[in-house]
């Protein structure tokens, strides 16, 4: 067994870990301690030395050379914020979260050596670094154990008993995989869910991802996470929900006690409602694609902003026009704003255009405004020329040498919009590159790890 115990300061890692160990028979390393005896010197003594830099730098080495068999591993409150960390932490290991409210939390350091990170008084401190590291903390945890009212020795049983028996009735993961299985996605695909519950038993803290749309066909992220998961060794099986019902894909989400999701059409606004706590970039586009579950609770983000930002951050301060008042739409007018431009929102039903224009403070029109606005750039937000439509929302017409052009379908990778701008003399941006962006931010907030663009790209095809 191979475990990896992060969170912040004083939630028990490092006595429940013993404990842990002493419980599954392997040996307990303590990165701290690693680190103390690699440096000659007490923690508290290294960051007097050389400061939190020379730390996390010493913290670095130690983790990279961790060693690779059994083992229960007790990680600093810090470690996971470095994407390198987590990665060596991840591969071939099963990682628990444990939490624990400020209060408790002061109370459990108050009389620590351990230096202070921040200037501020030690409530306000923690509190401060649980919301800046709970990202970071969220996305690194396989599994999330709550501390608060443990003691160390009920956390390490229960995290036994979790690593055992997994987090949820079998019975109940193997109702929901048949009905997923049924639900129209491919045969491969619910056979291969099928057997992975039918091996549960096996392989009990196998983590499970999917995405959540409908249609859901068309996407390619089942393909993608898998190999992702493969690359960086981590534990997980992605599943395609293909339902028309929110509320039943996160039911059977919640059956097979899913991670993460990729939430896609129709259902990037609706989840919002669905979730405790959104960040700000989904709650000021009113529409999430991405959602963590951790510890009873649900966690949205917003990716697609990021995709679409950074495909087109060297247009920045130009004219631009949004076709479509979606979800998607609403990502692309934020993106479109983050970097200085002019934004305007097009859209048949003229009332949607408003809306979404109202929310952020560009202008909004209907179609047949686009010849009037000649923008520098273009961001196609509707789903017309997703396969089977075969349809581009402007015509040949509208196109003209040194426009951008970014349509963010990318099924198929090369639309008729597209073929129509290169034929133009356009700069041609396809879909899959927003989704190769996306996906890498998306997977960051799934695993804590950077993957590297160029190796999504390949793995995209």
């Amino acid at each position: 067994m191979k475990v990896v115990l992060i969170g912040f300061r004083g939630t028990g890692k490092t006595a429940a870990g013993h404990l842990l160990a002493r419980l599954l028979g392997v040996p307990f390393y303590d990165t701290d301690a690693l680190i103390e005896e690699k440096a000659g010197a007490h923690v508290h003594e290294i960051f007097g030395a050389v400061g939190e830099e020379g730390f996390r730098k010493l913290e670095r080495e130690v983790i990279a050379t961790l060693p690779s068999g059994p083992g229960v591993f007790a990680t600093g409150g810090g470690a996971v914020l470095s994407p390198e960390n987590v990665e060596h932490l991840r591969r071939g290991r099963t990682v628990v979260l444990l939490q624990a409210d400020a209060a408790t939390i002061e109370k459990r350091i108050r009389d620590t050596a351990r230096p202070p990170l921040t200037t501020m008084g030690l409530r306000a401190e923690i509190q401060h670094l649980l919301s800046v590291r709970r990202d970071a903390y969220l996305s690194a945890a396989d599994m999330c154990v709550d501390t608060s009212a443990r003691s160390a020795n009920e956390v390490a049983i229960h995290i036994k008993r979790l690593l055992e028996e997994g987090t949820v009735p079998v019975e109940r993961m193997e109702k929901a995989a048949r009905a997923i299985a049924q639900s129209g996605i491919p045969e491969q695909e619910g056979r291969e869910l099928l057997e992975k519950i039918g091996a549960i038993r096996d392989n009990p803290v196998l983590r499970f991802y999917g995405v959540a749309g409908y249609p859901s066909l068309h996407s390619r992220s089942p393909q993608l996470y898998a190999q992702l998961f493969s690359y960086f060794g981590i534990n997980a099986h992605y599943i395609r929900f293909h339902d028309p019902s929110l509320s039943r894909i996160l039911n059977l989400a919640a059956d097979l006690d899913v991670r993460g999701l990729s939430v896609t059409i129709p259902f990037k606004q609706e989840v919002l409602d669905a979730v405790d706590h959104p960040d700000e970039h989904c709650s000021a586009i009113g529409a999430a694609n991405t959602v963590l579950f951790c510890g009873g609770r649900s966690y949205a983000y917003n990716t697609d902003w990021m995709g679409i930002r950074d495909a087109l951050f060297k247009e920045k301060g130009k004219t631009a026009v949004v076709l479509g008042a979606g979800g998607a739409a609403a990502a692309a007018a934020y993106a479109l704003l983050s970097l200085g431009m002019e934004v305007t929102v097009l859209n048949r039903t003229v009332e949607k255009a408003e809306a979404l224009a109202a929310r952020f403070g560009c202008s909004s029109g209907v179609p047949r405004d686009f010849d009037r606005i000649r923008p520098a750039v273009v961001v196609n937000a509707t789903p017309v020329g997703m396969e089977p439509d075969r349809g581009s929302p402007l015509t040949r017409e509208h196109l003209f040498p040194g426009m951008t052009v970014f349509d963010l379908v990318y099924t198929p990778p090369e639309t008729p919009l597209l073929r129509m701008a290169r034929s133009a003399g356009c700069r041609v941006i396809q879909g899959r590159e927003m989704f190769i962006r996306q996906a890498q931010a998306q997977f960051r907030h799934f695993t804590g790890i950077d993957a590297p663009l160029h190796m999504i790209r390949e793995m995209m095809g």
